[in-house]
C-alpha cells in the first residue's frame, strides 16, 4: 500500500507540473490551427491571437466570423471548458498542441485528475474521390485518469446556428433524429439560396452534428444559455427540442440556437474512453458550371453518386472513422518522412501545415464518369479555377496523385473549347465561385502570358506523371493555340500583369518571359509526344539565348537576373525556372541555377527573400519553387526562414502566402487560407524525388 501511495503521489506531481506549464507546440506554434478544414465552406480555424490555446476560444471561419463550438467536461461534478468562449466554467489547462498533415491534436489536464485529448481530424484522400467529396470532419475526445484514481466524467459539445448561413438575419430550422448507430442534429437556412454566398459562407446546404447513440448519450436543441446551463447544472441534457425557429442574430447571444450532445462516460480510470463527433455540410448540387455546352448547368456533389441521400452520407462518414484514422495516419507518416528525408524537419514543419489548407479549397463535383475538382481562390478574390492559383498549388497534386491535376484542368478546357471564351490566350479563371460561368465577353483579368504558360506546363506535367498522352492529343488544338500566342509575345512581354498582380503590371518582366519560353519548350515535347510537327522547340531555343542576354545583370558583384530587362538596379525571385526541372526538360543552363543560388542569400531578410525590389514582400509558395531548384545550402536557407516565420509570425489567421520579410506581418494585403500553399511540396514533386514517395493508401 505504501508503494501505491508513493506512485499515486508521483503521478499527481507530474499532473501538477503539466497544469502549471504553458502549452507546448509540436512541431511549432502555427499562425492558426486547422480544426474542421475540408472544403471552401467547412473551413474552421483556431486563430493565432488565441496563442493557439483552445479553451475559451471560438473557432473562426477563414474570413474571421465566429463559428460557435462549445465544449465542456465534468470531472467529479465540476465542469470545465475545453473549447468555446461561453462564460461560466473555467478552462482546462492545455498541455500541448500537435499538428500533422490531417490532424490537430490538443492535450489537456483537467484539475490534475484526468487527461483529455481532443483530435480534429480532416481526412485527406488523394485517390478516393467519393470519400474526399464528403464535407465532414471528425472531432474525437479521449479521456483517461491521470492520477490513477477513478473519476466520474461527462463530456459535452455543441455547435451554434452560426454555421448555417453567412446572412445571420435569415431564419434557420432544425431537427434531431437517429439513424444506424448515430444520433444527429440537422440545421439549415430555411430560405435556401443555391449557389449563393454571404460573406463567403454558403447560403445553401444542410449542416449536421452527429455522435454515438446509446447508453449515456443525451441531447438538446435550444438557446445557448439554457442548453449549456442545463449541462453545467445537471451534467446531462434534457432530450428536448426548441421549435421556435428563428434567425441567428435575433437577440444574439441571448437566444442563439445551439445543437448539443453530452456523454456520460461513467467512472474513467487508466484506459482511454473515447467519444466521437462529426460535423459538416451536405449540398446536393455544389457548383453552377458552364462546361462544354457553354451554358450554366448545376453539377452534383460527387458524394451523391455513392450515397442514397444526406442521412446515409452522414451515417457512412461516421462509420468510416477507423478507416479514416488508418488512412490519415499513413498519409501523415508518409508526408513527414518524405519531407524530412528531402530537406529535414524544417521542411516537414512547412509541408504538414499546408495539406489541409490546400485541400480545404477544393470542391469535388460531378459523377464517376465525369469527375471535376473546382478550386476556390480563397481570400484574394474568390474566383473559381484560377489558373495562376492552380499552378502554385500544382506540386502537392503531382506528389500525391497526378490525376487530381486532370480533374482541375478539365473545367478550364471544357469552358474554352465550347467556344464561349473569345480571346486567343488562356482564360484567367471561370468567374466567382460557386458560379463557374466563364467570360463569354473575354473580360476576365488579363494575364495572357502567365496563363498560356501555366496551362501548357501543367498539361504536360499531368501527362508525364500518368502516361496519359491521349489527354494532350485531345486538347492539342487549344494547347497549340496558346503556344502560338507565346511564339508571338513571350520573349518581349508587353506591359501586363503576372500572377503577382498585387505588385502591379510591368513590361519586360524577366520571370514572366521565362515562363512563356519554358512553355514553348514544353509545347515542343507535347507536339512530339502526340505525333504533331514540332514548330516550337527551335523558337524556344532561340528565345532562351536572347533571354539570357536581356535578363542577366553581369555587371553586379554577384550576377543575377533582373526584375525587368535592362533594369540593373532590380532583382526578383526567378521561381518560374522550376517548371524546367519539374518537366525534366534540361533546358535552362545550370549556370542560371547556380547564379541565382549564389545571389539569393545576399538579399534575404529575416523571414525570406523578397519577391522583387519593388517591395519587401515575401511570397512563400514561390520561395519553395525557388528553393526546390537551388543549391542545397540556399534551399535550406529558404526553408529555415519560412519554418522560423511559421513559429514567430504575428499574423493570426490561416497561413498566409504573402508577408513582410522583415517583420513577418501582413504587408497591407491580407491573403489567408489560400490553396497556393500546395506549392510548398515543390521539392517533393520533382522527378528525382519519386524515390522518396511511399504510396500507402
Amino acid at each position: 500500500m505504501r508503494f501505491l501511495a508513493v506512485l499515486v503521489a508521483g503521478v499527481a506531481a507530474i499532473a501538477s507540473s503539466f497544469a502549471d506549464a504553458a502549452s507546448s507546440f509540436i512541431p511549432t506554434r502555427p499562425p492558426a490551427v486547422p480544426l474542421a478544414v475540408r472544403s471552401p465552406y467547412l473551413n474552421a480555424w483556431l486563430q493565432g491571437d488565441s496563442g493557439c490555446v483552445l479553451p475559451g476560444e471560438w473557432p473562426r471561419f477563414w474570413e474571421g466570423q465566429i463559428l460557435g463550438v462549445q465544449g465542456f467536461i465534468s470531472v467529479d461534478g465540476v465542469v470545465y471548458n475545453w473549447i468555446g468562449g461561453a462564460p461560466g466554467p473555467k478552462p482546462v489547462d492545455q498541455i500541448s498542441l500537435e499538428y500533422t498533415s490531417t490532424k490537430s491534436i490538443f492535450t489537456f489536464n483537467v484539475d490534475r485528475k484526468v487527461n483529455l485529448t481532443v483530435t480534429f481530424l480532416s481526412p485527406v484522400y488523394p485517390d478516393d474521390l467519393p470519400r474526399q467529396s464528403q464535407q465532414f470532419s471528425y472531432i474525437s475526445a479521449k479521456v483517461r485518469s491521470s492520477d490513477g484514481a477513478p473519476h466520474s466524467v461527462q463530456i459535452y459539445m455543441d455547435v451554434s446556428g452560426e454555421w448555417a448561413s453567412g446572412d445571420r438575419s435569415k431564419v434557420i430550422k432544425w431537427d434531431s433524429a437517429t439513424a444506424g448507430d448515430i444520433t444527429y442534429h440537422k440545421f439549415f437556412r430555411d430560405e435556401q439560396a443555391e449557389f449563393r454566398e454571404t460573406d463567403q459562407i454558403a447560403d445553401w446546404g444542410k449542416w449536421f452534428i452527429s455522435t454515438n447513440k446509446g447508453h449515456g448519450t443525451s441531447w438538446q436543441i435550444g438557446q445557448d444559455t439554457a442548453v449549456r446551463g442545463q449541462f453545467v447544472t445537471s451534467r446531462v441534457l434534457a432530450n428536448t427540442k426548441d421549435n421556435n425557429f428563428r434567425p441567428v442574430n435575433q437577440n444574439w447571444r441571448v437566444i442563439l440556437p445551439v445543437f448539443a450532445f453530452s456523454h456520460d462516460l461513467g467512472n474513467v480510470q487508466n484506459r482511454n474512453v473515447e467519444r466521437l463527433f462529426t460535423l459538416g455540410i451536405v449540398q446536393d448540387r455544389v457548383i453552377d458550371f458552364a462546361g462544354i455546352s457553354g451554358t450554366l448547368q448545376p453539377v452534383p456533389g460527387f458524394w451523391s453518386s455513392y450515397y442514397n441521400d444526406d442521412i446515409s452520407s452522414v451515417v457512412a462518414f461516421f462509420g468510416d472513422y477507423r478507416h479514416a484514422e488508418l488512412v490519415s495516419s499513413s498519409l501523415d507518416t508518409q508526408i513527414q518522412a518524405d519531407s524530412e528525408n528531402a530537406a529535414g524537419q524544417n521542411y516537414a514543419t512547412i509541408t504538414t501545415l499546408a495539406v489541409r489548407q490546400t485541400f480545404g479549397a477544393l470542391q469535388i463535383a460531378g459523377t464517376p464518369s465525369k469527375p471535376y475538382i473546382f478550386l476556390k481562390e480563397i481570400s484574394s478574390n474568390g474566383d473559381s479555377q484560377t489558373v495562376d492559383v492552380i499552378f502554385p498549388a500544382w506540386p502537392i497534386f503531382m506528389y500525391l496523385n497526378a490525376t487530381l491535376g486532370r480533374y482541375l484542368l478539365d473545367p478550364l478546357f471544357e469552358n474554352q473549347e465550347s467556344g464561349a471564351y473569345p480571346n486567343a490566350y488562356a482564360e484567367h479563371d471561370l468567374h466567382v465561385f460557386p458560379v463557374a460561368k466563364g467570360y463569354p465577353a473575354g473580360d476576365d483579368e488579363a494575364m495572357p502570358l502567365e496563363e498560356c504558360g501555366n496551362m501548357i506546363i501543367m498539361s504536360l506535367s499531368y501527362a508525364q506523371s500518368t502516361g496519359d498522352v491521349g489527354y494532350l492529343s485531345a486538347h492539342y488544338p487549344k494547347l497549340s493555340q496558346w503556344a502560338d500566342f507565346l511564339v508571338n509575345y513571350s520573349l518581349i512581354p508587353s506591359h501586363q500583369l503576372s500572377t503577382d498582380d498585387f505588385a502591379g503590371a510591368l513590361a519586360n518582366q524577366t520571370n514572366l518571359a521565362i515562363k512563356g519560353i519554358i512553355g514553348l519548350k514544353a509545347m515542343s515535347k507535347i507536339a512530339r509526344l502526340t505525333g504533331n510537327k514540332d514548330t516550337f522547340g527551335a523558337v524556344a531555343d532561340m528565345y532562351l539565348t536572347n533571354w539570357i542576354i536581356y535578363a542577366v545583370n553581369n555587371k553586379a558583384d554577384l550576377p543575377h537576373t533582373t526584375l525587368a530587362y535592362g533594369d540593373d538596379n532590380s532583382h526578383g525571385l526567378l521561381y518560374n525556372i522550376y517548371a524546367d526541372r519539374l518537366l525534366g526538360l534540361n533546358f535552362i543552363p545550370q549556370s542560371i541555377y547556380d547564379m541565382q543560388s549564389n545571389f539569393y542569400p545576399v538579399v534575404a531578410l529575416e523571414y525570406g527573400v523578397p519577391l522583387d525590389t519593388r517591395h519587401t514582400f515575401v511570397k512563400s509558395d514561390w520561395e519553395m519553387f525557388a528553393a526546390a531548384v537551388a543549391s542545397t545550402e540556399t534551399r535550406d536557407m529558404f526553408i529555415s526562414k519560412l519554418a522560423k516565420w511559421i513559429g514567430q509570425t504575428p499574423t493570426n489567421r490561416a497561413m498566409t502566402d504573402l508577408f513582410d520579410g522583415s517583420t513577418g506581418a501582413y504587408p497591407g494585403t491580407t491573403f489567408v487560407a489560400r490553396p497556393v500553399m500546395g506549392g510548398t511540396f515543390a521539392l517533393l514533386a520533382l522527378p528525382d524525388q519519386e524515390r522518396l514517395t511511399r504510396r500507402v493508401f
